[in-house]
């Protein structure tokens, strides 16, 4: 299921450059269009005075070829003056309006790999949790052998936290082998190349604020009005934390504390 879901990742990835390869197409084509009806109407107004019929307008502005075709009189009227350069409108005409339509059905392609990427999305993130459920009942330090969902830093961060489960609390510690709570948020981002600072009101400005409806993996959740507390948020209403001393790192519901509000580091 995973790789059926990376594999619609790179088709979408592969619609979404050709269709912006069709839309530059369909712009130069409008381009030389406009360019196409500037010399026709030019025609149509030195024959106007040159007190030639005037039944150009409609013409020049029309964005139908096949109206075009329908206009004999128009035509008659042109080809005696110039039809080199009618024939050159009506194929910049098709040019254009085929180009228009590749774009649209591109654009269709598009639309359609993405709503097929979101709903494999979820089926991949409903079957983790599925499988995860299952293991918290069973052997809840066997979570940190699960994988992550997401290709975020935060994901990054969170899985090396994760193998970290089982580990003692430590007051002070970043590791690496035993850890206090900002020292193992700080500890799994330093693994992804961004530095935090060992001390959870510091962290609370690392980064940008988001709801809890908003979370995601790797995001850093706080507790408690003075923000003495901290975790990583694993889904699922849950977080990795070193709770307190004489206990490990561990995963746990978030609820039951008080929740002062989220960071997403990157």
């Amino acid at each position: 299921m995973t790789e059926q879901f990376n594999g619609l990742k790179v088709k979408l990835q592969q619609s979404q450059r050709a269709a912006q390869v069709a839309k530059d197409n369909a712009e130069r084509q409008e381009k030389s269009l406009d360019g196409v009806r500037g010399k026709v109407g030019s025609l149509a107004a030195t024959s106007y005075m040159q007190g030639g019929a005037d039944p150009t307008v409609s013409f020049v502005a029309s964005q139908d070829p096949q109206a075009l075709l329908d206009q004999a009189a128009t035509l008659h009227y042109f080809a005696a003056q110039d039809g080199t350069k009618v024939q050159g409108l009506m194929q910049a005409m098709q040019a254009a309006q085929r180009a228009r339509k590749a774009a649209e059905e591109r654009a269709q392609q598009v639309g359609q790999l993405q709503k097929q990427l979101k709903s494999q999305q979820k089926k991949v993130t409903d079957l983790y949790e599925k499988v995860r459920g299952k293991l918290v009942k069973k052997d809840p330090t066997q979570l940190g052998k699960l994988p992550v969902v997401g290709n975020g830093k935060g994901a990054q961060a969170l899985r090396y936290a994760m193998s970290k489960i089982g580990r003692p609390y430590v007051w002070g510690a970043a590791g690496p082998t035993t850890f206090d709570c900002s020292g193992l948020t700080m500890w799994a981002y330093k693994q992804v190349g961004i530095s935090l600072p060992h001390y959870t009101g510091s962290q609370w400005n690392a980064g940008t604020h988001v709801s809890q409806g908003d979370l995601q993996p790797g995001d850093l959740v706080f507790f408690y009005s003075d923000l003495h507390h901290m975790g990583m948020y694993v889904g699922d209403g849950k977080m990795l934390h070193a709770p307190h001393t004489g206990d490990v790192v561990k995963i746990a519901p978030m609820a039951g504390r008080p929740f002062a509000g989220a960071v997403r580091v990157a």
